[in-house]
């Protein structure tokens, strides 16, 4: 993966939506991916996992890979890198989801990597057709006319 200088980075940041350099200095966003690191007992990694985090806000790194990203060079496994990921897609990434599939030129850039689903997983439940059911008796719930 490139190393960046950070008057690259800057030069990047500058040309960035608005909404994205919001999202790239805010303090939710360190918490967000301070608190995914927490939980999931790599906070050795942090400073790591937060420049991951905006190479993909400053376009440099597809939110596809991020995931794999992780896996590949921080040497961690899978269970733990997705969830990482769903923990700062869920809080940093999903909130720009819009701003950052223009960025990528990508129509509804799926966050997550998805594993393809085989035709013999998916089961087809018989259509049931329902009939409405008439009740017998008075309603109850119809209240009396004076």
């Amino acid at each position: 993966m490139p190393q960046y200088t950070r008057e690259q980075k800057w030069k990047l940041y500058e040309k960035l939506p608005q909404e994205l350099k919001d999202s790239y200095g805010a303090e939710e966003t360190g918490e967000a991916i301070y608190n995914a690191c927490v939980e999931n007992g790599v906070e050795e990694k942090l400073p790591q996992i937060v420049d991951f985090t905006g190479q993909v806000l400053l376009g440099l790194l597809p939110p596809e890979e991020f995931q794999d990203t992780l896996e590949k060079n921080l040497g961690l496994d899978r269970e733990t890198a997705k969830k990482i990921t769903h923990g700062i897609n869920r809080f940093i990434f999903f909130p720009v989801k819009e701003v950052l599939n223009q960025l990528y030129g990508t129509e509804a850039v799926s966050m997550e990597k998805t594993e393809p689903i085989s035709p013999a997983e998916i089961e087809e439940e018989p259509a049931v057709e329902e009939k409405p059911t008439k009740r017998k008796g008075p309603d109850t719930y119809r209240e009396p006319l004076e």
